[in-house]
């Protein structure tokens, strides 16, 4: 009999149904940014005269927060060790939804503030120093970022490197937090660090070469992800027709996410452009 690979994850126990993933590799980061961020918050709205700006952000984060632990957490998840097409989706939340969310909301302040005070200021010097700001700077800038989060997205989508991550727990952590990591740089090049055209353009190159290898995927003749798809059978799909669903996601739903995000952008240059007018006329 031929061996066949281990899942991810597999040695856990699971339920019955459709069972939640609780690895203490995420589970101990993600209740940690939680419950920084809730201290921070209340320690500042009980500073600010109006805190209705704060509440937004706040909306924002728990909004990318729980996008996050959807994917990583959620049956979701367990889903997407046994189909490519779930894979995916937990991919595409990770990377198109959950990061843009948390980078509108500009956690890190609030981050701040959720220590203890001379933890706080202790981070916060870090933060500021040269090794810090110099590397940070660097990664966000606009075509860096760019090159950064299309070089994390097209080489774990090798075949040999996308099976390896699901039949490695490790590598399978270090595969989520490449994406998510780049998404973050990437996304808050084009909202924060980025003047809106520049970001229009680039969004929009992301948006063409996710496309592109969701289309490789999609209509590729034969198999490519061994691994991740010989439990298709038992989901009533063929594999072939699992990695075609999953590379239609990555096509479409995902390339849409990064259009609109572009065409946004592009509206405010265009506004922008059309204010300076007006003021110089």
């Amino acid at each position: 009999m031929i061996a066949s690979p281990a899942m991810a994850h597999g040695d856990e126990t699971h339920g019955s149904g459709y069972p939640w993933t609780f690895d203490p590799w995420i589970v101990v980061p993600l209740a940690m940014l939680a419950l920084l961020y809730g201290a921070g918050v209340t320690r500042l709205a009980r500073r600010a005269r109006q805190p209705g700006g704060m509440l937004m952000r706040a909306l924002l984060y728990f909004s990318g927060w729980l996008t996050l632990a959807a994917a990583l957490l959620s049956p979701l998840h367990w889903l997407g060790e046994h189909l490519y097409t779930f894979h995916m989706i937990e991919h595409e939340m990770v990377m198109a939804v959950s990061a843009p969310l948390i980078v509108l909301a500009r956690p890190v302040g609030i981050l701040m503030w959720g220590l203890p005070g001379r933890a706080r200021r202790v981070a916060a010097s870090r933060m500021c120093s040269p090794l810090v700001r110099g590397p940070w700077d660097w990664c966000t800038g606009t075509l860096n970022a760019t090159i950064l989060h299309g070089f994390a997205i097209w080489a774990w989508h090798l075949p040999v490197l996308f099976d390896a991550a699901v039949t490695n727990t490790a590598l399978h952590r270090v595969q989520h937090l490449c994406f998510f990591v780049t998404a973050i740089l990437f996304w808050w090049a084009m909202i924060w660090r980025s003047d809106y055209g520049a970001s229009a353009w680039h969004l929009f190159a992301t948006m063409v070469h996710t496309s592109i290898l969701g289309a490789l995927i999609a209509l590729a003749p034969r198999v490519l992800y061994i691994a991740q798809t010989r439990t298709a059978m038992a989901w009533g799909l063929t594999p072939l027709e699992d990695q075609q669903l999953a590379g239609m996601i990555m096509w479409v739903p995902a390339g849409t996410i990064y259009a609109v995000a572009a065409m946004a952008m592009l509206a405010l240059w265009i506004l922008g452009s059309s204010e300076r007018r007006a003021q110089n006329a």
